[in-house]
């Protein structure tokens, strides 16, 4: 009996948490066709894989990304398949494209994940073929894909589509019957065609670019009780999910949405909310995350964080970071597109005095520490502040205040300065805890978005290093097998997706890992260029020694760290349905 593909020796993990073993695999029509103890006939297989010493591993799965619109111009997603995720999600944080024009995608998508307007705009008005949820499927399935999708319709996307951007971001308007019947329309054809459920935010510092709406919040953020719940009540009944953002200054936002996954008198709503994370700006608040998933889920409800679990370091060029918006002074800075008017208000005295005073205000809920003497220069063309924090640049100029310091470089330098700083998951012994708790999912990459601030598309690996280390260092909170589990089938299994597992019969997307290169390599960034984008410089990760080989479909798409020629040419993966595992 001949394979396409045979995989001699390697630690195999099936992502259901039972005991690994060392097992030889073979793989035809990109199946697992088996799993043997015992050597295979090589005969007549035309590639032969020894990973001897090496885990051999489901494809792991990325619940959280904004692939929407380079999944539209490159396809094969190759920032994410050459770390192992053979499996994405699109339609996250309420954004998706399925409906919304050209324009609209600019507008909700630019500003909120980093992506250039310029470039959703043309990749939508090049691109789109459909005109609801099944042909938007369809164009997908039609494009070489890298890896397999599945998707969310976005909440905002249907929002602005229906009722338009204008009137979907007013507080004064609601959508009349007519607007909110087509709104449940909208979605229940988009899980008639397979999507995994429903994207909503309420979280308010996500802003609008564009001319006609800018600096509002997106068209989620205006959605009122009756018709969160008329949607919410579609998902109950076909058990599908919501994955949603709280307001997290509003307590009666976080707690609509934690509460609305119980089933207490109907159907519970599989709900996921962002994120679990041990915030330096807010350091108790990691301690009740645990303890509000479990009480939800003790009394009928079905609840998950998601959680991204490595240290959220970001970067940034000038002030140009989503972090800012989310307080006064900072948001009116970037509400301004024009870069004379933007130094103008940076240089005005009043506009420093409020910026000030809100860097200086160190109570209630934020996400970012504001503290500018945790915010490294790296890169800058005055080299003399290189590698010193802001504060520090403040003391050394005769004791300015750090604001000020900021503001004066960003001036100076614009988007030539760069510079850094941990905003959460900074503490070793919470990102264990948070990696281990059960009402928490593993994920939000954000992949595909804020291309110059962040990359965490290994996330994954840096995972298995970690439960990797705590295990050899006699502190494990995690065996191995659990943490393959908690990447693939288990995330698989909750969004009811064919994702996650290899087993005999299962589909053949796998990753083959060398565990001696899960080493430090896997924590330093890089740039590469994004032909998408102009060959804008994304961050990204560069540890291909730890990935000896990605498989998708049965078909080998990267080897060594180097693509083979199918990823991007010929579709390895495919468009996932809900609900047909």
């Amino acid at each position: 009996m001949s394979y396409d593909t045979i995989i001699e020796n390697g630690r195999w993990f099936d992502g259901t948490g039972a005991a690994s073993a060392i097992r030889t695999l073979g793989l035809r029509d990109g199946r697992v066709a088996a799993v043997s103890a015992e050597p295979l006939d090589t005969t007549g297989c035309p590639r032969v894989i020894d990973a001897t010493g090496r885990w051999v591993i489901p494809g792991m799965v990325d619940i959280h990304t904004h692939y929407d619109i380079e999944v539209l111009r490159a396809p094969a997603l190759t920032e994410s398949v050459r770390h192992g995720v053979t499996t994405v999600l699109l339609g996250s944080c309420s954004l998706s494209t399925v409906h919304v024009d050209p324009v609209v995608a600019g507008d909700i998508f630019g500003r909120v994940e980093a992506i250039p307007r310029r470039h959703v705009i043309d990749a939508i008005a090049e691109q789109k073929t459909w005109t609801c949820a099944a042909e938007y499927v369809a164009a997908l399935e039609d494009l070489p894909l890298g890896p397999n999708i599945a998707a969310f319709l976005g909440h905002s996307d249907l929002r602005a589509a229906r009722l338009g951007l204008d009137r979907a971001t007013r507080k004064d308007v609601r959508p009349d019957p007519a607007e909110l019947a087509a709104m449940e329309t909208a979605l229940v054809d988009a899980l008639d065609a397979g999507f995994v459920g429903m994207s909503a935010q309420q979280l308010l510092f996500d802003k609008l670019d564009g001319d006609t709406c800018r600096s509002r919040t997106l068209p989620s953020t205006y959605a009122k009780a009756r018709e969160r719940r008329r949607l919410n009540a579609i998902l109950r009944e076909r058990g599908r999910v919501l994955q949603a953002g709280p307001d997290i200054t509003s307590p009666r936002s976080i707690i609509a949405m934690t509460t609305s996954s119980l089933g207490i008198g109907r159907r519970k709503l599989k709900t996921t909310l962002l994120s679990a994370a041990d915030i330096k700006a807010n350091p108790l608040i990691v301690h009740i995350m645990g303890p509000i998933a479990r009480f939800l889920n003790r009394f009928g409800g079905d609840f998950r964080w998601q959680h991204l679990p490595v240290p959220f370091e970001v970067y940034a060029d000038g002030i140009d970071l989503v972090i800012f918006e989310e307080f006064g002074a900072g948001a009116a800075a970037l509400h301004l597109s024009d870069q004379v008017a933007r130094n103008a208000l940076m240089q005005d005295e009043n506009y420093r005095r409020r910026f000030r005073r809100q860097y200086d205000a160190k109570f209630g809920m934020r996400v970012w520490h504001r503290d500018f003497f945790d915010a490294e220069i790296v890169d800058c063309p005055d080299e003399t502040v290189i590698g010193q924090t802001f504060g520090q640049v403040g003391i050394a100029r005769g004791g300015i205040h750090p604001v000020d310091a900021f503001l004066d470089l960003v001036v100076e330098h614009g988007t030539k300065l760069r510079w850094r700083t941990t905003i959460s998951n900074h503490r070793p012994e919470y990102l264990e805890k948070l990696g281990a708790d059960p009402g928490v999912q593993i994920g939000f990459s954000d992949a595909g978005a804020h291309l110059r601030n962040m990359a965490f598309y290994n996330f994954g690996l840096r995972f298995l290093r970690r439960v990797r280390d705590a295990e050899q260092a006699g502190r494990p909170f995690l065996t191995l097998e659990q943490a393959v589990h908690r990447l693939t089938g288990e995330l698989g299994q909750w969004y009811d997706i064919d994702a996650g597992h290899l087993r005999e019969g299962d589909r053949a997307d796998l990753v083959v890992i060398d565990p001696e290169h899960l080493d430090d390599s896997l924590d330093a960034y890089a740039e590469s260029p994004v032909p998408a984008f102009d060959n804008l410089p994304r961050m990204v990760n560069r540890n291909d020694a730890a990935v000896s080989a990605v498989f998708i479909g049965g078909e080998q798409v990267f080897g060594d760290g180097t693509p083979t020629e199918v990823l991007g040419r010929r579709r390895t993966g495919q468009f996932l349905r809900a609900g047909a595992r």
